[in-house]
């Protein structure tokens, strides 16, 4: 506990600028519905006849004139490249930083196996995860209730579930290849999410290119379909969390092996 304790002590500020952040853009946005709705129908006519940019987004998918749609095109690319970057961006720094800092050479002359030090570094990865979605989730339900809009609390949820799906599976990756890093790796850590993300749009837009919904977690986050089809993909999400799974054994297994400078 007393390395958990630390790790959260030292990511406090990272992780209230991320959450406060996403929140209040995602309560922004939420508050810009009630006075959008009445031209909705206009704007989702244009959109829904910009051909590829509107497959890209889903946008020929959901209606822009109901909450749960505009929701889930317009807040749903808020959270999940938010809530992407943040989680690759605090777990591919999370082992690596030991040695980046040279404070391993004090971390380890404790009595503590490495693997304690491991498991401990993602229990407070998974932790910060799971306080940025709680306190981002009732911001968004709050946000809902002030303009006074019916909560659509299973579109919501689901959406949310998703989005924190994906982040728990690019922390997985981006933690085993913190284990394999000996210095900084917040560039690698944003790259992943980035591509990731762009992935998805191309296996929207194209037909042949649809595999790539098996590679991306985005896939299964994708907020247009989880909107129309009010369920996720539940092969998808198997898949993903298998990538996440496969990361963090290889986390454990190099990083009890490595030779730490």
């Amino acid at each position: 506990m007393t390395m958990i304790r630390h790790e959260l002590r030292q990511s406090r500020i990272s992780l209230a600028v991320w959450t406060i952040s996403i929140g209040f853009l995602l309560a922004v946005c939420i508050c810009m519905f009630p006075e959008m709705k009445t031209e909705m129908d206009s704007i989702n006519d244009v959109f829904s006849s910009m051909g590829s940019f509107t497959e890209a987004f889903g946008m020929d998918r959901v209606s822009f004139g109901t909450l749960p749609g505009f929701y889930a095109v317009e807040c749903g690319n808020i959270l999940g490249l938010g809530g992407a970057f943040f989680a690759s961006l605090i777990a591919i720094s999370v082992l690596a930083k030991e040695e980046k800092d040279h404070t391993a050479e004090f971390l380890l002359t404790h009595p503590v196996r490495r693997s304690r030090i491991v498991t401990d570094k993602l229990v407070s990865v998974l932790l910060q995860i799971i306080i940025l979605n709680a306190v981002v989730y009732a911001a968004a339900v709050g946000s809902i209730a002030l303009v006074g809009e019916p909560i659509p609390w299973q579109e919501i949820s689901l959406l949310h579930l998703a989005y924190f799906l994906l982040q728990i599976e690019l922390a997985g990756i981006c933690f085993g290849l913190s284990a394999f890093l000996k210095r900084g790796g917040l560039g690698l850590g944003l790259g992943i999410a980035i591509i990731m993300y762009f992935l998805n749009l191309i296996a929207n837009i194209s037909k042949s290119a649809e595999f790539l919904v098996y590679i991306t977690p985005f896939g299964y986050a994708d907020g247009a379909d989880l909107v129309a089809d009010l369920t996720m993909n539940g092969r998808l999400v198997l898949i993903g969390m298998s990538f996440a799974v496969i990361g963090i054994i290889a986390g454990y297994v190099n990083y009890c092996r490595k030779d730490i400078s």
